[in-house]
């Protein structure tokens, strides 16, 4: 695949990035863009590679009005905000010395050694944006071609240098992948503890990404088999309901969900889902999902959707096995609303208190065990309900 172009893209016709190019000179696409342009898949994050120092690459922005942000400045990368969105402007560099975590760098103006501190032989593609010619150091279009996840160069090493590629090699091979690298599969096997290393939110970042991956669900089968989740999941034991559920995602047409797929991997008791989520310190939104999602379905699902939310009830019916036609229902379902207030229930003679909240609850419970009825019914519950709660009263 020698003497590759990079195809034309919707991208490269983006608002400003033209002028950027020009303003900076020596520069070149580099990673996803190049790797999913060939892939003729859309691309979303624009990172270009530049021989000149970041300061240098401030100056040349701020001169030409260019509004630049200096986000990794120490590392050698700088946004630059275009009308279209931000492009990361990043100085060729070579490592200095790493400690699985973090990286010291130096800069350098040599385009092999830049490619060959990245992390898969796909993701050090550089493409000149005025002529397309791709710049290829370690047979990376031979690799997507096959579809092949390879480490560049020694697998070990490459790991030794930042952890999470251990995570990365598999959301990959997830994303991208139809062989795993032999050497690379075993490096990241004998590798896995290293893990226990990063930061928790790294982790589920990455891991959230590789739920949803088109291949997940052989990919995580894979990891489970090399013991890849043991240091900082190990109550992932198998992908079976993980497959069931991506084929019933599948059938019912629901747009994959990472929560809700991780749900479908750890036991299903509410109390271990929080602890997980806090382990991996997801937001409070899906810490609440998740220990939401591992609950059984009621077998009232549309009681159910009322009282904990639909996207709770479309969670437990999908990973649940329930009959798609009843996830089918929830989609085209809008929550009613309950017609009546606590002045309608003081109003029939009770008292404001504790009481007034209790009789609400119990109407409240009727009117979804019936499924909804219109106000006239609830009215009619308030009645009933109001009633008894005198009689007792009186006759107590």
């Amino acid at each position: 695949m020698g003497g590759m172009i990079l195809p034309d893209a919707d991208w490269r016709h983006r608002e400003g990035l033209a002028h950027l190019v020009e303003v900076l000179g020596d520069v070149r696409f580099v990673g996803g863009s190049v790797r999913d342009t060939l892939l003729d898949l859309p691309v979303s994050d624009l990172d270009v590679a530049t021989p000149l120092p970041p300061q240098r690459v401030l100056e040349l922005l701020k001169g030409a009005g260019i509004r630049a942000v200096p986000t990794g400045i120490d590392h050698g990368t700088i946004t630059a905000v275009l009308a279209s969105g931000p492009v990361e402007v990043t100085t060729l560099r070579r490592d200095v010395s790493t400690d699985g975590r973090r990286a010291t760098v130096a800069f350098t103006d040599d385009w092999r050694e830049d490619a060959a501190r990245r992390d898969f032989t796909i993701n050090a593609l550089y493409a000149d944006p005025a002529s397309g010619e791709i710049f290829d150091y370690f047979g990376g279009l031979a690799d997507l071609e096959v579809r092949h996840v390879r480490f560049i160069g020694d697998a070990f090493q490459r790991i030794a240098e930042d952890h999470l590629r251990i995570l990365r090699f598999f959301r990959f091979l997830a994303r991208f992948g139809d062989v795993a690298d032999p050497a690379g599969l075993e490096a990241c096997t004998a590798r896995s503890r290293d893990l226990m290393a990063l930061s928790r939110e790294r982790i589920a970042d990455e891991l959230l990404k590789l739920l949803v991956a088109k291949d997940a669900v052989r990919v995580v089968a894979l990891m489970i088999e090399r013991g890849i989740f043991l240091p900082v999941l190990p109550e992932i034991t198998s992908a079976d309901r993980f497959a069931n559920l991506a084929a019933r995602e599948d059938a019912a047409g629901v747009a994959p969900d990472a929560i809700r797929r991780l749900a479908s991997l750890i036991p299903t008791d509410a109390t271990l889902a929080e602890l997980i989520a806090a382990r991996l310190k997801l937001s409070k939104a899906q810490r609440k999902r998740l220990a939401s999602a591992v609950v059984p379905p009621e077998s009232n699902f549309v009681s159910m959707a009322w009282r904990a939310g639909v996207e709770a009830a479309r969670d437990r019916l999908l990973i649940f096995g329930s009959p798609l036609s009843e996830v089918a229902v929830l989609e085209a379902w809008q929550p009613p609303r309950f017609p009546l207030s606590g002045g309608a229930i003081v109003a029939r003679g009770i008292k404001a208190g504790p009481k007034v909240a209790q009789l609400m609850k119990q109407v409240e419970e009727a009117w979804i065990a019936e499924g909804f009825p219109d106000e006239a019914r609830v009215s009619a519950l308030a009645d009933e309900a109001v009633a008894q709660a005198l009689r007792s009263t009186s006759s107590a």
